[in-house]
């Protein structure tokens, strides 16, 4: 097998990602393999395999490829539809609209965006559409859980959202309207993303909420099927930190116990990485982290690198009843890749948001039943 078939095994669609910088719905990949679906959930997934690629090989000295692979890491923007609203029928059947909008959407080969609906795939709305033998533009989750993923470059996104508040706003207002489903892998790391927003005591008030309302001893203690990751999940987020794969980067939140103690790769058994939480007088139903210390000296950032588990060391956490400054400056959030504007990473042929020869892009916005209308961007 050549490295030519590992990668045509590996990703459906490739040449489609490398023509366009998307994956396009429309486009019939001859080569690879698997359902010609997910254009959605495959763009912004292939973005973040071609950020770790980057990191990769700027680890082993190939600049080239470091720079080419990097800019792919963000053509998750490809697909970003900036006037897509957030449309649903409610309980009684009537059209409800609410204020958010801009969501990733299924895109043609010529420019052009399709429509799908933003909560389609979610625990309130056709749950089971977005499996296997799916049609559908997005993988066991709808347009709204992918709206978060760009981990490698999370102060585009929230740009891209509108800013902190507007992030916040829309990260918070998906797991209080029955978006979520914390049952499937992919939500763990959205409950964890107020972190890049400067606001780890949300990440913080979410898991608690989570734990043990979905994550406990019962029969029914999970809520999805157990391959390994919702025990991941409950134990990582137990233990005070969730890591953002791929990358040097755990995000903190207090531990459910008062220590815990890992054994590190250089450290050993004489120096482990240790979790220490201790509360402010009176305040020992605190689930949110006031101020924070590491090896004795004063820790303001929100996450901790991958050093802290290969070398060892002490990080201790004081908590408390309401959100502090910990955690909230922007020098205190993880760090976000790549800098650069968006205009910057889209194949030299495409411009992101419009087609290629730069004319009015049809996109079409609407509902899943009859109702549908036309507006022109670009």
């Amino acid at each position: 097998m050549t490295p030519k078939d590992w990668a045509i095994e590996g990703r459906g669609n490739i040449e489609s990602w490398a023509r366009f910088g998307y994956v396009a719905v429309d486009n019939l990949d001859k080569e690879g393999m698997g359902p010609l679906s997910r254009s959605v959930s495959r763009t912004v997934e292939y973005a973040y395999d071609d950020f770790s690629i980057a990191v990769l090989a700027q680890a082993m000295g190939f600049e080239a490829d470091y720079t080419k692979y990097m800019n792919r890491s963000g053509f998750w923007r490809n697909v970003w539809n900036p006037d897509q609203p957030d449309q649903y029928y409610d309980e009684n059947g009537d059209v409800r609209l609410t204020s958010f909008r801009g969501f990733p959407q299924p895109r043609l080969m010529n420019g052009t965006f399709k429509y799908q609906n933003t909560r389609v795939c979610s625990p309130g709305y056709e749950p089971h559409k977005c499996y296997f033998d799916t049609a559908q533009s997005t993988y066991e989750g709808s347009p709204w859980l992918y709206s978060f993923y760009a981990p490698q470059d999370m102060n585009g996104l929230i740009d891209a959202f509108g800013g902190r508040k507007t992030f916040v706003d829309r990260l918070n207002y998906y797991h209080t309207e029955d978006i979520v489903n914390m049952g499937n892998e992919q939500a763990f790391l959205t409950t964890y993303q107020f972190h890049h927003a400067g606001r780890p005591g949300r990440s913080s008030y979410w898991v608690h909420e989570y734990i043990p309302a979905q994550f406990n001893a019962s029969i029914n203690g999970i809520p999805g099927n157990d391959d390994c990751a919702m025990g991941a999940f409950t134990t990582l987020a137990m233990m005070g930190f969730f890591p953002v794969a791929g990358q040097s980067v755990y995000l903190l939140s207090p531990p459910f116990f008062p220590e815990v103690r890992i054994r590190s790769r250089n450290g050993g058994a004489n120096r482990p990485a240790v979790i220490k939480k201790t509360y402010l007088p009176g305040q020992a139903d605190g689930i949110y982290i006031q101020s924070a210390r590491l090896n004795g000296r004063p820790y303001a950032r929100n996450w901790i690198s991958h050093d802290f588990f290969m070398e060892g060391g002490v990080l201790e956490l004081v908590v408390g009843r309401e959100e502090g400054s910990w955690g909230t400056r922007e020098e205190d959030v993880p760090p976000s890749y790549p800098p650069g504007s968006a205009s910057a990473y889209a194949p030299s042929e495409f411009l992101p948001f419009g087609n290629p020869r730069g004319e009015p892009s049809k996109v079409e916005i609407g509902l899943h039943r009859q109702h549908k209308y036309v507006v022109q961007v670009g």
